[in-house]
């Protein structure tokens, strides 16, 4: 099938209360089997909320919007799946291969389907070092180009936090806090970084996406919702842990889009196995959330 069929094939659910969601965490962020449970309870959590969930990837160059329970088990297994971000999707496509996709890639798929709503984990970002490598993820330049709204539990605490904020501040992305006026860091509840926009409810949130397609701004707004507080962990021993991480990766010299899995998968170990418990505490967290927000949206 060729990428014109593939498009005609892509549903339209814009009148749907939909939720997208990303495979890179079932291919590149977790162990099998918790990656695939995860990816199911994720599903599960946007159904609660009243919404639909549409996980989203690349099956043998076709893209599918709303893989099936067999699909994502398959995928969760898959150890040469390529991770697919916005300038990997017509190689992914024109090979026939299979990708799992990252925020970027989702947010340009979802957006295909007409889907508002898109739940993840934790964006990338600015990485540490930036100086010296230059490493900036495609995630951020794509909220200003695509019209889909994220949830996650903020930037991934690996990044330079500092200039991630300053990114987006410059590309006019508005932070929004749910129900919090400071910046979650994925694993920590809190953070030092005070938010200028933040909301009490997902009808609030709904609102304000309303407003800004009735202003026409073409972007995405960044909802960042903090990690349940029974699996927030403390930020001194995760800065701690995310230092030991930096180095093993700076000795194993790992560069580019392998640096983010390499350095989530060093953290489990360097953590006993914490910071996965938390990461999939704080995924299904936000899928709820999308699902809230999705259904407000279509009210």
């Amino acid at each position: 099938m060729d990428i014109s069929e593939q498009i005609k094939n892509i549903p339209d659910l814009s009148s749907h209360p939909a939720v997208a969601l990303e495979t890179t965490v079932l291919t590149h962020g977790m162990p099998y089997p918790q990656n695939v449970e995860c990816a199911l309870a994720c599903e599960e959590e946007i159904r609660r909320a009243g919404a639909e969930p549409y996980t989203i990837g690349i099956i043998n160059g076709q893209i599918k919007i709303g893989l099936t329970k067999e699909d994502i088990i398959a995928l969760g297994q898959n150890h040469s799946a390529i991770k697919v971000s916005r300038k990997d999707i017509p190689y992914c496509v024109t090979e026939g291969l299979t990708g799992s996709t990252t925020v970027a890639a989702t947010m340009i798929l979802a957006n295909l389907a007409h889907i508002k709503i898109f739940s993840t984990g934790g964006i990338g970002g600015v990485h540490r070092g930036f100086n010296e490598t230059m490493d900036v993820s495609a995630d951020l330049d794509e909220f200003s180009r695509t019209d889909v709204n994220v949830i996650c539990a903020g930037p991934k605490a690996i990044l330079d936090i500092p200039r991630t904020m300053e990114y987006l501040e410059t590309q006019g992305v508005p932070v929004i806090g749910y129900q919090t006026s400071t910046l979650p860091l994925f694993y920590t509840r809190t953070s030092k970084y005070a938010l200028d926009i933040h909301a009490s409810s997902a009808k609030d949130i709904a609102e304000m996406i309303k407003v800004g397609d009735a202003l026409k701004l073409h972007q995405a707004s960044l909802i960042v919702n903090p990690i349940p507080e029974k699996f927030s962990l403390d930020p001194t021993f995760m800065e701690e842990k995310i230092e030991e991480a930096l180095k093993m990766m700076e000795k194993d010299q790992i560069h580019g889009k392998r640096v983010t899995p390499y350095l989530l998968d060093k953290l489990v170990g360097l953590t006993q196995g914490k910071s996965l418990e938390s990461n999939i505490a704080l995924i299904k967290n936000n899928a709820y959330v999308g699902g809230l927000i999705a259904k407000e949206l279509k009210k």
